[in-house]
This record gives structure tokens, sequence and C-alpha cells, in this order.
């Protein structure tokens, strides 16, 4: 049997539930971690961001607008397909990360359990981030969570696919949509979670993954005047300053990181979920 040529992919992004090619045409290099070449991904232009807000916008209010129990059934049934796809994604962080099979293994795992963790939450959350509050009158008065709307997802750099997810699945588990810039260096396990979410129940749009460059891309989506909330957890510290101001425009929520960095095998609370919900007041006569 003759050897084969090895068959070089190069990956497109996803935007509202497609996989199109940049509209620039460009792509780079993704390295293995020993400088050899592992594959190409697209890199996303100025345009394909904001192409990635208007389809996010587009499946908010179908999204927002499902019940808190299917919206669970739905991100409980992508942990099914990830854990259908472990042993793609282990070899993937094999390449890109460098890690030894079995610490690639976990990894997945413990993306996996989070994933399903945070499935668990969406008609729950509300108990922990609403209340009813005590009112002289006869009057009940609720405290009620909701979406913030769009969220600009920038992913860690490092943690390519546990780090992805814990970013991530908070975002779309309270009724968020999310426009995820990958890690710049090691974008395969996005494009992946991407395939997974393209043949689930999740809708077109509700995730939208943009590979590239971060210095381009993260500017765009911290002033777009259509992303109501930006995650800052994958640009370097020097950046941040930047795009808080870019972000100020439009009074976006942003979350950055705490400290020098995230361990994310450590017990993800609720911090992020909680990160990016809007309170409702709502005021409502005591019938007779």
């Amino acid at each position: 049997m003759t050897d084969r040529l090895d068959i070089r992919k190069t990956y497109k992004l996803f935007i509202g539930g497609a996989f199109p090619r940049s509209e620039s045409g460009r792509s780079y290099p993704v390295s293995r971690t020993d400088g050899s070449l592992l594959a190409h991904a697209a890199r996303a232009s100025r345009k394909d961001a904001r192409d990635a807000v208007t389809a996010a916008r587009a499946a908010f209010g179908r999204w927002s607008g499902a019940t808190a129990y299917n919206r669970g059934q739905v991100l409980y049934r992508v942990a099914e397909m990830l854990e259908g796809r472990a042993a793609q994604f282990a070899e993937t962080i094999v390449m890109g990360e460098g890690l030894d099979p079995q610490d690639s293994e976990r990894s997945v795992a413990a993306a996996i359990d989070r994933w399903v963790w945070y499935a668990g939450w969406p008609d729950k959350v509300a108990q922990v981030a609403g209340a009813a509050n005590p009112v002289a009158g006869p009057y009940f008065n609720f405290s009620v969570p909701e979406p913030t709307g769009v969220v600009a997802v920038v992913a860690p750099a490092e943690s390519s696919l546990l780090g992805l997810v814990s970013v991530l699945a908070p975002v779309i588990a309270t009724g968020n949509t999310a426009v995820v810039v990958a890690s710049e260096r090691r974008p395969l396990p996005a494009v992946t979670l991407s395939e997974v979410l393209a043949t689930s129940d999740v809708p077109a749009g509700v995730v939208n993954v943009l590979t590239g460059f971060t210095a381009e891309l993260a500017p765009v989506l911290a002033g777009h005047m259509d992303v109501n909330a930006i995650d800052l957890t994958g640009v370097e510290p020097a950046a941040r300053a930047e795009l808080e101001e870019l972000a100020a425009e439009n009074v976006k929520r942003v979350l950055a990181p705490r400290g020098t960095g995230e361990d994310w095998a450590a017990a993800p609370g609720t911090r992020r979920m909680l990160a990016f919900l809007e309170t409702k007041t709502v005021w409502h006569p005591v019938g007779i």
C-alpha cells in the first residue's frame, strides 16, 4: 500500500448555523506544539464579526423566549453529542496543546461534565437570582432575572476546550446569545464544538464562532452598538483598558478576569451566569 498524502484542512467560521468562509478570503496557519503545520483556520474580518452579531441578535428572541426547561434539555443534548466525539476532541487537544493522551482525555471529560453542570441551571437560576420582595402595601413585588442579550466572548487562549466551555455555556444557559472569538493559537476545539452545535438542537445563531486574530476582532465587538455585554477572559491585560473604553460607549456589561489567571478545573460557581443577567422588578396588586 502506498503512503497517502495528508489532507490539509482549512476550517471555516460558524455564523448563523452555517459555515461560511471569511468574506475576505483570508486564513492563517495553525501549528502543532512542535511547530509543524496542523491546519489552516479562517481569519475572520470585521464584516464577519458584524455578521455574527446580526445572526446572534436574530436568534435572541427565540432563544430567550424558550422555556428554561427547554433550554436545559437542548444544552444536555449538546453534552451527549460532546461525549460521542470525546476521542476527536482529545486528539485535537493532544496536537494543539501538547498534553499527553491521558491528560487530554481528562480535560475533555471535565469539559463535558462542565457542560452538563450548566445544562442543569436554566430552570434554577431564577430561584437564585430572583426574589419576592417585602413591600408596605397590597402588592406583590418580584425581582425577575432576564438575559442581557447578545454577549461577545473572547475565549481563553490556553485552555482551548474546558476554558471555552466554561465561558460559553453560562452565557447561553441564561438565555443570551453569543459571538465567540476562539483561541487564536488553538482554535480547533472551538471549530469542532461548532460542528457539534450545528447538528444539535441549538437554534441557528445562538452561538457564532469566529476564528482569527483577537487584536483585530475584539475591538469590533467591544465597540459594536448591538452587543450588550462582553467577556474579556481571553484578552491580554495590556489591551483590556482600550476595550473597556469602547464598551462604555453603549454601557455594555463587562466581565474581566480576576487576578492573573483562571483555574478552569475549579468549581465554577454562579459568577459567570449572574454576570449577564438583568433584573426586572414587577409589581402586581394582591387579589381579593
